[in-house]
């Protein structure tokens, strides 16, 4: 069981009225069969081409789990968010390689090295969010719908090694949905945009993959380490 969340000024903000939560449903109910799609897409590709990242993934989260994360949070799930939780509870940390102290880097198959995160995960860098956020805000330099003081309705769903978060914004609106990438530990607070869902993130991320393109500045680079395992890095091309 999850610790009881303290109680802050802005989890206040976080109880969604009844006719957010009706825009919510059927903004987002619709999308599944495509979400669904193009995960299997992305995670065919891996499969295939990437096993030792795809045998990193791990099996679904407990329904009781999510349950428990929803009710930490103080609001549902994006639908693509728990979709993709009720697929996978992320991917799981790497394990040294036998006779060797080098970690693989199996697993960390996004972009900028990021490792698709478990309910575990989510409940930790959440916190970390919700800090960061009310820290913002009594700093007093954001206007009220920036997203750095709004990290209360933001639910991270990857984490890379150095210090950043990739998360989709539950904020009710034009912007529900939208997954966007912060570099906390480097103080970059504004985000960076990656897609509008979820849906279009692996949609664009398997595009890439099939046809050897980009993602934003992100290029797809498969490699076979000294052990033999194949996997999946993404390097920038300027």
């Amino acid at each position: 069981m999850f610790e009881p969340l303290a109680v802050r000024p802005g989890n206040l903000v976080r109880n969604l009225a009844v006719s957010a939560t009706v825009y919510v449903q059927r903004m987002t109910q619709m999308d599944l069969p495509a979400f669904e799609r193009e995960w299997t897409r992305f995670e065919s590709w891996l499969h295939a081409n990437s096993p030792a990242d795809h045998a990193m993934l791990r099996r679904p989260a407990d329904p009781e789990r999510l349950i428990e994360l929803e009710s930490r949070l103080g609001f549902d799930l994006h639908p693509e968010l728990r979709a993709l939780l009720q697929q996978h509870d992320g991917a799981a940390e790497p394990v040294a390689a036998p006779g060797s102290r080098t970690r693989l880097p199996a697993g960390a198959f996004l972009p900028s090295g990021h490792r698709l995160s478990g309910v575990d995960d989510i409940v930790m860098m959440y916190d970390v969010l919700v800090d960061v956020g009310d820290e913002n805000v009594d700093a007093d330099l954001w206007e009220g719908d920036a997203l750095a003081v709004n990290l209360h309705r933001c639910v991270p769903f990857a984490l890379p090694n150095d210090g950043g978060v990739a998360f989709v914004d539950h904020r009710p609106g034009p912007s529900y949905g939208h997954v966007y990438e912060m570099g906390i530990g480097s103080g970059d607070l504004e985000g960076t945009l990656w897609a509008t869902s979820l849906t279009q993130f692996f949609r664009i991320l398997a595009d890439a993959l099939e046809s050897d393109g980009p993602f934003l500045y992100y290029w797809p680079t498969p490699f076979e380490d000294a052990s033999g395992h194949r996997c999946l890095e993404w390097h920038i091309r300027t």
